[in-house]
């Protein structure tokens, strides 16, 4: 599907995002774990989320729909059905990566498999691990989808150190270390996302920069009710088309404030964008609240190489703030996007050459330089949903609009986009 889209004058008015999309799949988790009935409200539409749902519904759990809410009734410790079928994981790293850790305890064998993105993905960073507690894991001769997942003789616990931050292969070990009596532990150098941890009450010890985070069977989830957010990966493509579009305003409601999400923000304001966030509130650890944003003159910063983790998924829509930022804009230290959906890298750079940029590719970075050109071009999603709706953005700030190739791709995180869009532009 190709997407036309015409330059826009302005952007004003309020937004209400979809759920977080990190949330909602913990959300699912937890509920599908514990025994009893769990209430979720604002679970995220995403095909992602949807992934997670219809996995857990193959695993015995029931989940209905009643007035936008999500009631799933769990199935209790190590309760889980053995499913009929391959256990299909879509485009989800979350989905596959979590649910591999939670098999790995369960009494019998199941296969996860997903889409052709995702079956290119590395799994070596799972399996190390959990292998290392006593999993039993096959992959691919790539060690990627599918994986057999065989039950184990005895799992138990262990201490992990992080070779690189991801808070899928943190939450997949504390997943699986919730069925053990003793306590297991994951080591970051940074600290990646921690909904695993606030939604599960997990302990969390700092010892000079290192963040350890411990689980063990007293944490096992119980039925609750959940309150997912909107997203606040969604809400940067929202934010960033404000500051750099003239005479414009946006106010986004309900927007997750997690302190290991935001980090997109503080660059932003860094950078000189006007963002004030009012009405915070708190759920099960969660912190949310409205955030307002209006256009914005900005410079390019210094990133740091602590704050990475924390902003790898809004990279991408960040190079289009820097693209009409004063200066250049650089960033390192950010190879795990090679391992996304696409290689990210890669995609931004190729993109932004079709716009006579300057282009510096390296290895874990690149550098943005030059004048944008005024001439209309196609930019390619390479089916990756952050790459679409980023250049989605950029198109609209061009003089001449734009188009973007394989588009429906967005669907994986946000269906709504389009429409949301167009509530709010002019």
């Amino acid at each position: 599907m190709i997407q036309e889209f015409n330059s826009i004058s302005k952007v004003q008015g309020e937004l209400e995002l979809p759920g977080d999309k990190s949330i909602s799949h913990r959300a699912l988790f937890f509920s599908s774990m514990a025994e009893g009935e769990s209430r979720i409200y604002n679970l995220s539409n995403s095909d992602d989320v949807k992934s997670t749902q219809e996995c857990f519904e193959a695993l015995g759990v029931k989940i209905i729909i009643e007035n936008d809410d999500f009631i799933v009734t769990g199935k209790g410790y190590n309760n889980f059905d053995a499913p009929i079928k391959p256990l299909y994981a879509g485009n989800s790293g979350t989905t596959a990566r979590l649910l591999t850790g939670l098999l790995i305890t369960q009494k019998f064998q199941s296969l996860i498999t997903g889409d052709y993105s995702l079956s290119k993905r590395p799994m070596k960073r799972i399996i190390d691990p959990l292998t290392r507690m006593g999993a039993r894991i096959n992959a691919s001769e790539n060690e990627t989808l599918p994986l057999t997942v065989k039950s184990a003789k005895e799992i138990k616990p262990a201490t992990y150190e992080l070779p690189v931050a991801s808070a899928q292969v943190k939450s997949s070990i504390l997943i699986a270390g919730l069925h053990l009596d003793e306590e297991t532990s994951v080591v970051e150098k940074f600290q990646s996302r921690n909904h695993t941890e606030k939604m599960l009450g997990l302990k969390v010890e700092k010892n000079g920069s290192e963040i350890i985070s411990y689980s063990s069977k007293k944490n096992y989830p119980e039925a609750k009710e959940y309150f997912v957010p909107a997203d606040v990966s969604t809400a940067a493509f929202f934010i960033v088309l404000t500051l750099l579009s003239q005479n414009s305003s946006l106010t986004l409601k309900n927007v997750s404030l997690n302190e290991t999400r935001t980090g997109y923000l503080k660059i932003l304001k860094e950078m000189g964008g006007y963002i004030k966030i009012d009405n915070k509130q708190e759920k099960a650890g969660e912190e949310y609240g409205d955030i307002f944003v209006k256009s914005s003159e900005l410079k390019n910063i210094k990133i740091s190489e602590d704050i990475i983790p924390n902003i790898i998924d809004e990279v991408p829509i960040l190079a289009i703030a820097g693209i009409f930022a004063e200066g250049d804009f650089e960033i390192n230290n950010i190879s795990e996007l090679r391992s996304k959906e696409t290689d990210r890298i890669k995609a931004v750079c190729e993109n932004l050459k079709l716009v006579g940029l300057n282009i510096e590719e390296k290895e874990t970075g690149f550098m943005i330089s030059g004048e944008l050109g005024n001439h209309k071009v196609e930019f390619e999603s390479y089916d990756d949903h952050r790459i679409a709706m980023t250049f989605a953005v950029l198109s609209m700030l061009l003089e001449n609009g734009s188009k973007v190739n394989g588009f429906d791709c967005v669907k994986i995180s946000n269906p709504g986009f389009l429409r949301q869009l167009r509530k709010v532009t002019i």
